[in-house]
């Protein structure tokens, strides 16, 4: 079992640069891929960006490239998201989630992680 906890959300500027943090627990963070899911109020939940297991490839929604980064730090069994250039639009709860032996083809769906925070707002608002 793994028990993800996130932080960093809030309110935030259009144009801000908020970094939202993955506490994991429970299991080494190095045997998991991890993603960063959002969800708008009335809207399905999105993917927005996907690390492998290595740390040496990464993945990113069409709507979030060049803005957001994602990157882990194994050792202190963390994840984090980096955003820059925050619209309105990006306004959701953001969810941190895990999963072991994710498929490149699995990456995006939602359906295919087996651990998820609780997830924290970010409300992109002048």
């Amino acid at each position: 079992q793994v028990q993800l906890v996130e932080s960093g959300g809030g309110l935030v500027q259009p144009g801000g640069s908020p970094r939202l943090s993955c506490a994991a627990s429970g299991r080494t963070l190095r045997s998991y891929a991890v993603a960063w899911f959002r969800q708008a109020a009335g809207k399905e939940r999105e993917f927005v960006a996907a690390n492998r297991r290595s740390g040496d490839r990464a993945y990113y929604a069409d709507s979030v490239k060049g803005r957001f980064t994602i990157s882990r730090d194994n050792a202190k069994n963390m994840v984090f998201l980096d955003m820059n250039s925050l619209e309105p639009e990006d306004t959701a709860v953001y969810y941190c989630a895990a999963k072991s032996g994710l498929i490149l083809s699995s990456v995006p769906m939602a359906s295919a992680y087996d651990y998820w925070g609780q997830g924290t707002q970010v409300t992109v608002s002048s």
